[in-house]
Formats: C-alpha cells, structure tokens, sequence
C-alpha cells in the first residue's frame, strides 16, 4: 500500500500496521487545574459568606452600643476608676414658713373670717402681717377659695410655700417691692388645707423628686 506524499513524517504509514492517535495528555492536565482551581475558589466564597455573618453580629452589637445613652459608658468608667462624680446642683432653698410675712385679706360678705384664718396660719408657723378686708379691686371679686398675691420674686418661694396651706387658691405676681405676700380670701373659702395634708406639701415641696438614670444593659 502506497502512502501519500500528503502522510508522510511520523504518520507515515509503514507495512500493514495503522498509527494510533492518542490523546494529548496536557488537556488533561489543564483541565485537572481547572477543576481544582474553581473547587479552590467555591471553599473560599463559603469561607468569606462565613466571615460576612459573624461581622454583620459584630457590626449589629456595635450599633447598639452606640445607641445607648452616653452617660451609661461614663457611669461605667467612673466606678471602674474610682473617679467621683460632681455634685447635681441643688435647687434653690425654700423659705420656712416663720419667713414668709402673710398679709390676710377678705373679700367676702362673711366677718371675722381673715382674723379666724390669720390665726391658723400663725399657728401654722407663718408670720402674719396686716389682716383686714380686701381692697376694692378685690372686694366681693374672687369667686373661688382666694388668691395669692406677690412680687415677682415670691413666685418660686413665698407664694409656693404659703399655696401648700391652700392648695385651690391661685398664685398672681403684681408689680411691687419685698417679699410680703397677701393671701386674699374668695367666697368659696371652706378654711385652709387639713394641717396633715399642708405638712405632707411642704415636705414634698423642700424634696424635689430625683431623675432616676436610664437603664443601661
């Protein structure tokens, strides 16, 4: 059998026997690789999920401390230290009732009720001052139990520590000079507030109520 010019070289085809094709073996090399570079790069996209989840609880945790109120890590570190903290400041004193000079007016129909009233107050530990009736810009005017009257200054002090002896009576600043207050009394005046209860006011009034601190976790 003839072998055509075209076959010759390696393929040449010599007696009755035919060459064997082989397959080449570097595309099984390179296709080994390749599997195991892809094998490689799945086991590294599972790892970094992994890594995503446990960060997203840390960034999670991170957040919520940042919510919490700054005071919370200051109070942490002040007891861990031992640092003191610095003193609230403290509201301004009330007057005792032996300092504030009450003035008992009446501006009913009704006698001898500013005298009755004036002595109770006395008793009460007030200092009384003029007990008459009501000018006429109040006199038969105040329709409910009565009003106290002072300056400006008395609001925060004089006027709240005698409105504790008459809880119904309404608080009014005026225009005028000192710390004298005037207690004018209305036709719906039943008598001053029971001794118990008027305590109990003064003591609430002297002890204001302490903020409790938010919780922290």
């Amino acid at each position: 059998m003839l072998t055509p010019p075209e076959m010759g070289g390696p393929y040449r085809i010599k007696g009755t026997k035919y060459p064997r094709m082989r397959r080449n073996r570097r595309r099984r090399k390179v296709l080994a690789l390749l599997g195991a570079a892809l094998a490689v790069a799945v086991v590294g996209w599972g790892t970094l999920q992994l890594i995503d989840v446990f960060k997203g609880d840390d960034d999670e945790k991170k957040a919520v401390q940042a919510r919490q109120p700054e005071d919370c890590g200051a109070r942490d570190t002040g007891a861990k230290s031992g640092e003191s903290k610095k003193p609230e400041e403290k509201p301004a004193a009330l007057p005792a009732p032996a300092r504030v000079e009450v003035n008992v007016l009446n501006a009913t129909t009704r006698s001898g009720l500013a005298q009755k009233t004036a002595d109770e107050l006395e008793k009460r530990g007030f200092k009384i001052g003029k007990v008459a009736n009501a000018p006429a810009e109040y006199d038969k005017r105040v329709t409910g139990a009565g009003i106290l009257l002072g300056a400006p200054g008395t609001v925060d002090g004089e006027l709240k520590v005698l409105g504790t002896q008459l809880a119904q009576a309404e608080p009014k600043a005026v225009e005028r000079e000192g710390a004298v207050v005037d207690l004018i009394i209305g036709d719906e005046f039943r008598g001053l507030t029971e001794p118990a209860e008027a305590k109990a006011a003064l003591k609430a009034l002297a002890t204001p109520a302490v903020t409790k601190p938010e919780a922290c976790d």
